[in-house]
């Protein structure tokens, strides 16, 4: 899913898609593109909307990433899953993922569990720690305009699961998607329990950042500063498979 304006991250954003933007010598899609790889996946569909003649000059058909790429054009905003509906071909469980993640590799185990469970889609989570930066109160009943004050907890950190943003989903999935209607993936959910579908989390401990942010994107930035290949080395994909970095040129 390549399609966002990345509204959180401009102004890099105004200028390149957020996918392309590069952690060490390399855009995030790049890394992703080689881990798929890594992990046996040959056929990859990049949906895209803003700025997508810059991410179809740069990865092409696939074949310098040593992969098969096609596009899927959204023709106007459809949300996180929204594009699914239109997606011909889906004939076994497959991966969909957002195009702006660093993480250890996982697909593999993530299929496999997919299968294995008999769930239509399983969510990629991760506990993640989120630390509070005040002092949160602990009331109790109100009573007017008052509640009484039965403890404090200053700065506390709390540990919750959280989507990665990597979901192994079933063909059926597309079921629940409309053609051309805007659908978050928090929707689609919601739809998949309502119908009583099995709907699973694997537990990802592994490295993982989402960089959807600029304190985000600047911590992965600071982590692996000189070059992209020390952190796909780390999360387990081969950098003597990676193709030099491509320079985009204007033109037709």
């Amino acid at each position: 899913m390549a399609g966002g304006e990345g509204t959180r991250l401009a102004p890099y954003t105004r200028v390149l898609p957020k996918p392309l933007l590069p952690v060490g010598d390399r855009p995030i899609l790049e890394i992703i593109v080689s881990q798929l790889r890594e992990a046996g996946v040959t056929d990859i569909v990049l949906a895209t909307g803003y700025l997508s003649n810059l991410l179809e000059t740069y990865f092409g058909d696939g074949s310098a990433f040593g992969v098969d790429i096609t596009y899927h054009h959204e023709e106007k905003k459809l949300g996180t899953v929204g594009s699914l509906a239109s997606l011909d071909g889906l004939d076994e469980p497959f991966i969909l993922m957002n195009g702006d993640i660093l993480t250890s590799p996982l697909y593999t185990e993530l299929l496999e569990a997919h299968r294995t469970s008999g769930a239509v889609a399983t969510i990629a989570a991760r506990q993640q720690k989120i630390d509070i930066d005040f002092g949160v109160l602990r009331l109790g009943p109100l009573r007017g305009k008052l509640r009484a004050i039965e403890g404090i907890d200053e700065k506390p950190s709390y540990h919750w699961p959280v989507s990665t943003g990597i979901y192994a989903f079933d063909p059926r999935v597309q079921d629940y998607v409309v053609r051309d209607e805007p659908l978050d993936f928090p929707e689609l959910l919601d739809r998949l329990i309502s119908a009583g579908e099995h709907v699973a989390a694997y537990d990802h401990s592994g490295y993982w950042m989402d960089i959807g942010q600029l304190h985000t994107l600047e911590v992965a930035v600071e982590e692996f500063e000189g070059s992209a290949e020390d952190f796909v080395r780390s999360a387990g994909v081969d950098p003597r498979g990676l193709v030099p970095p491509r320079t985009l040129t204007s033109g037709p």
